[in-house]
């Protein structure tokens, strides 16, 4: 059975989405079989990975919404052994269309159930927010992932985060647990980075990752040419850091 990792956050712009696609594609190359499934509605991750709109014609949606086979939503990347169930337009339709639906929390959960021991890792990108999708997501999932930036503000949320992860635990998911924090669009130059570096640690002692993900212009650039920063840039700081952090996550995750 494969390992099911939400990388979430409800703040916009931590680094979810590079995060999710740069751990999925250097896992792939080493060989892992990783399914990567974009619950975020703007599809960063699907575009980012060169999947075009006008080639997705079974989405998350139909899986959670008309309950269709997960297999007939895989789609192959440009990457071998990295697969996708893209996201569409049409899943921020989903936030409202599963209130009326029966075990709502548990529509992902059991998709996924049914492909999980074809894959290594199955690596969930969610949407900033703390709505039924990323409930799906939490519900679904063995572990968190909590990329954090290194700027002001940075815990703001965090507490809200936390809440409903516990209380996901107690009534829907008892096995998942916090693999742990990332701290992303860091700067070694400024005092505020390495502040802010210090608040995490004594937030989440022991629980921050030893990979820190530099502020890199390359990271930002990569998903603009469907690449991931190890298709893009592959020599630079950028992919060096989430060298270093998926050989991080797969030791813990053994």
């Amino acid at each position: 059975m494969g390992k099911i990792i939400t990388i979430t956050n409800q703040k916009g712009g931590v680094g979810k989405t590079t995060t999710t696609m740069n751990l999925s594609a250097y896992l792939a190359n080493e060989g892992k079989k990783i399914l990567l499934v974009d619950l975020d509605p703007q599809g960063n991750s699907t575009s980012g990975l060169g999947v075009k709109r006008s080639d997705i014609n079974r989405s998350l949606y139909d899986i959670l919404i008309n309950e269709i086979n997960p297999r007939e939503a895989i789609y192959k990347t440009r990457y071998a052994n990295l697969d996708i169930i893209p996201s569409a337009v049409v899943l921020a339709a989903a936030e409202v269309e599963l209130v009326s639906h029966l075990a709502r929390e548990h529509k992902l959960k059991n998709a996924l159930n049914s492909i999980s021991q074809d894959y290594d890792y199955i690596f969930l990108d969610s949407p900033p927010s703390l709505g039924l999708l990323t409930v799906n997501g939490l519900t679904a999932s063995d572990k968190i992932l909590i990329p954090v930036q290194a700027e002001y503000f940075a815990l703001e949320g965090l507490g809200q985060l936390l809440h409903t992860v516990q209380r996901i635990k107690t009534s829907l998911n008892p096995k998942i647990d916090l693999l742990g924090v990332l701290i992303t669009m860091y700067d070694k130059r400024t005092i505020l980075s390495r502040q802010v570096e210090q608040e995490i640690k004594r937030h989440f002692p022991g629980k921050v990752f030893e990979t820190i993900v530099p502020r890199n212009v390359r990271l930002a650039e990569a998903p603009s040419f469907g690449k991931s920063i190890f298709g893009y840039d592959k020599l630079g700081k950028g992919a060096n850091a989430y060298k270093n952090l998926a050989k991080e996550v797969h030791i813990k995750c053994q």
